[in-house]
């Protein structure tokens, strides 16, 4: 059956065509149902008689790539049609609307961006860690759940590590939404996930602002200005953006993908730890650059060699979120001592996995502090000093031995009742690749607290390391 006869009341391989939800420049949506399937679902349908080859191109690559796809944050896929007959992709229909409404309210409230900047980036984590780089990012191809969670739709730009690219292989021009594109690929570079960084710093900017960063750039020359030309720093447009979120905007919109944050995961931690985020000049920044460093931006951007081309899997084990359990109390010394030895490991070994450049790591040194289910918590001790800052004086003081090069540290104190919870719990939220914890006696905060590592072990949702001191049984 053919794009222009497809009408309400059709049936296409078992689907009722109902009403079109949405007529695109590259594909039309349809409401459809079939009588097996309880979940309300849409029909795409590429437009097979538009000018733009990028039109059929991009479906063969949706049709490639969603389907391999799974979780949360990705529509389920029913069924596909080949292009011989009917090319369709049948798929979950999300009923909470996009994100496009939202920018009709700009300038958002700062607590609400960082809740949106926080669901984007871990979708995106998501995606990322199964091979694959969206490209194009904007409000459009953000949807939300009705809980609020982010799915990411429209995978027609999009690649995949282990598939073939035929964007790149049949066009010789920039690929990506003008507004959202970033500088690597207005130079058709389509291997470096940070590229999906680039455009959800845009949408911040623009939610926090109510301006694009780049404009609307409507000529190659227009386009390419961001090769080299900082955006207007968004507190000289809002000036109640916290210096935390004006640092994590900017550094997303850096012309040089090495100085942005190296994946997404890192960028929802800052997100979702401000008081933790390292300040930098970007963040008190009034003004774009003078006009000398905007020229040395030119020249390197023209002149510089490619970089070393990667896979995604190399990018996101060369900046791993690795959490350390320490325990900062009294006759667990031997404990810490062989934590940070495991520590001092795993950073050699990313550095010498980059050639000696120092790792893009990111180090969360965590201690918990056990509080009572329901008596009241005396937070100070025998001699009146808060206890939480004595934990994280000391949790700084274990950490600064350490060569961390480049890695950046965080310090965390956390509170619970129950620690092999509240540790399983920070590295879930977190995203955080691997746990190091001391094993042999309680590893966390004492003799009352049980059997806290094998508990992290069990529990944890990524590779946990169990140190032992020489020594200990």
């Amino acid at each position: 059956m053919p794009t222009s006869s497809l009408v309400p009341g059709a049936i296409v391989d078992g689907f009722r065509v109902g009403t079109m939800l949405h007529a695109g420049g590259m594909a039309n949506l349809w409401e459809v149902e079939r009588e097996d399937i309880k979940t309300p679902l849409l029909m795409k349908v590429p437009i097979q008689d538009s000018s733009d080859p990028l039109t059929i191109v991009g479906f063969e690559m949706e049709q490639m790539i969603l389907p391999l796809l799974q979780g949360n944050h990705v529509p389920k896929v029913f069924a596909m049609g080949e292009f011989a007959a009917q090319p369709y992709i049948v798929m979950e229909r999300i009923t909470g609307g996009s994100l496009l409404p939202k920018l009709d309210e700009t300038p958002l409230p700062v607590e609400e961006i960082v809740a949106i900047g926080i669901k984007l980036a871990e979708a995106l984590d998501d995606i990322h860690r199964q091979h694959v780089i969206h490209f194009d990012i904007k409000p459009s191809n953000v949807m939300l759940r009705e809980d609020g969670e982010v799915v990411l739709i429209d995978f027609g730009l999009a690649r995949h590590d282990k598939l073939p690219d035929l964007l790149a292989e049949e066009f010789r021009v920039p690929i990506g939404t003008a507004p959202y594109i970033s500088p690597e690929q207005i130079k058709r570079r389509r291997n470096d996930p940070r590229s999906d960084l680039f455009a959800l710093g845009v949408l911040l900017y623009y939610l926090l602002t109510g301006h694009r960063p780049f404009g609307y750039p409507r000529s190659d020359g227009a386009l390419r200005r961001r090769l080299w030309r900082d955006p207007v720093p968004p507190r000289a447009l809002n000036p109640t953006c916290p210096a935390f979120l004006q640092e994590i905007i900017l550094r997303c919109l850096e012309t040089d993908p090495e100085a942005r944050h190296p994946t997404t995961a890192q960028l929802a931690f800052d997100l979702k730890h401000p008081e933790k985020v390292r300040l930098t000049t970007r963040a008190e920044r009034q003004h774009r650059d003078p006009w000398f460093k905007a020229l040395e931006r030119w020249y390197k951007m023209r002149f510089a060699a490619s970089p070393e081309a990667k896979t995604i899997t190399q990018r996101l084990s060369q900046a791993p979120i690795v959490m350390v359990a320490v325990d900062v109390t009294e006759g667990t010394e031997k404990f810490a001592d062989a934590q940070r030895n495991a520590v001092e490991r795993v950073l050699a070994t990313a550095s010498t996995r980059q050639s000696g450049a120092t790792s893009n790591m990111r180090l969360a040194c965590v201690n918990v502090l056990k509080t009572n289910r329901i008596a009241p918590y005396d937070p100070l001790d025998d001699e009146g000093h808060n206890i939480h800052v004595l934990r994280l004086v000391a949790l700084k003081e274990w950490a600064r031995p350490l060569p961390l090069g480049t890695a950046e540290l965080t310090i965390h104190v956390l509170e619970s009742p129950d620690p092999a919870a509240a540790l399983v719990d920070f590295a879930t939220v977190n995203q955080v690749d691997q746990i190091i914890i001391g094993a042999g006696r309680d590893s966390v905060g004492g003799p009352y607290l049980g059997p806290v590592a094998a508990r992290v072990a069990a529990e944890a949702p990524c590779t946990v390391t169990l140190v032992k001191a020489r020594g200990t049984h």
